[in-house]
This record gives C-alpha cells, structure tokens and sequence, in this order.
C-alpha cells in the first residue's frame, strides 16, 4: 500500500572526512565523488525508497564533523528518528572519537532513547587499515547499536545499511505512529523475518 506520505528524518554524524557525505551521495543520487568538500554546517537531502511495499521518504541530515561547527549541529539531531555514526577503518582516531559523539547524541536528542542508531565503519575499499571488523562489532554490541561496514567508493553496504535502519525504524512505532494513526498504516511481518537472514554485513541486536 502508499505509505500515506511518511517521512523519516535520519541523521549522519562523525568526525570530518570519514565520509558522511560521500555515503550521502551514494546512497541518494547513486555518485562518488574524491574531490568532496568538507561539509560547512549540515547539508540536507531527500531518497523516496520502498520498504516492505511502504512507500517513505527519508530527509538525510548530513552534519559537519569539523570541530568549529559542532556548534551548529545540536538542533539538527531534535526530532531524528535514525542516527547514523560513521568512522573511518582507516584511521583508528575516528573510531576513538565515537564516545564523545554519543555522548553528544544523548544530550540533544530528544527522543534518544528510542532513535534507531546505527555504527558505520566506512571506507572498507581502502587497504590501510586500522579498525577490524571485530573492534566495530564490539563496541555496537557494548552501545546497543545496529552495525555495518560499508564503502561509498565501491557501493558496498551502503544500501543495506539505510534498508536496515529503516525496517528497524519501522519495527519501532513509537517513532512514527503518531504521524501515520490516521493513514492506517500496517507492518508487515516481513521485516523481522528479513533480520535474520541478514547478518552477514548487518548485524542486528536482541
């Protein structure tokens, strides 16, 4: 059936050059792009996707992982439904940052307790690296964080990703039913079933 016209708005946060906006837009507008600038306050853009037959529409929060406009970022996280936490497995530093942006996340997230979040280790083309696959999954599993490992250069993981933190959004009415009691919106089963057979990227968390 037509969603009724849900909205979802998700956030990527993480340190500068991790590649926020570079998953943004692979997963959105299906490009890549090396010559990226660095994201100056929050960048904003919409992917009409079908999740289980529902028809949604996600706005994409992409905020600026550099020091001096982490000022501008805590309004942006008021009202997110899915939170996507992103560092480099190349450079361990970016994967040390990733307590004080949950931190952060706790403060000014309104609904933080029940947000969806999901830990991203990008950048998986790259054969420098410093963060193992098993490093990530601990720490998601310690934070009770959805996790996958994705590269925006070569596509992979980069659509499972949002797929997954989707249905897991959708699993969760608390996030969204407010807005869609009228339209009679209905879950499918499907979407639990889907979980399990999914982790071999995605991992998802009981």
């Amino acid at each position: 059936m037509d969603g009724g016209g849900l909205t979802l708005k998700l956030l990527l946060i993480g340190d500068s050059a991790v590649g926020k906006s570079s998953l943004l837009l692979r997963f959105t507008d299906g490009g890549f792009d090396l010559c990226l600038n660095p994201t100056i306050g929050v960048d904003f853009k919409v992917k009409k996707m079908v999740v289980d037959g529902h028809a949604l529409q996600l706005a994409i929060w992409d905020t600026a992982g550099q020091e001096r406009f982490r000022t501008l970022t805590p309004s942006y996280y008021r009202g997110a439904q899915g939170v996507v936490l992103v560092y480099d497995v190349t450079r361990k530093d970016t994967f040390a940052g990733l307590e004080s942006w949950l931190n952060e996340l706790e403060m000014y997230t309104t609904q933080s307790s029940n947000a969806v979040k999901m830990l991203v280790g990008n950048k998986t083309d790259k054969p420098d690296r410093e963060v193992e696959r098993r490093e990530g999954l601990q720490f998601a599993r310690k934070h009770s964080l959805l996790f996958v490992e994705t590269s925006a250069k070569t596509q992979d993981g980069v659509q499972r990703a949002f797929e997954e933190l989707v249905i897991k959004i959708l699993q969760t009415p608390g996030l969204w039913a407010k807005s869609t009691e009228k339209r009679g919106l209905q879950l499918m089963e499907s979407s639990a079933q889907q979980d399990k057979s999914l982790c071999g990227a995605y991992c998802p968390l009981s």
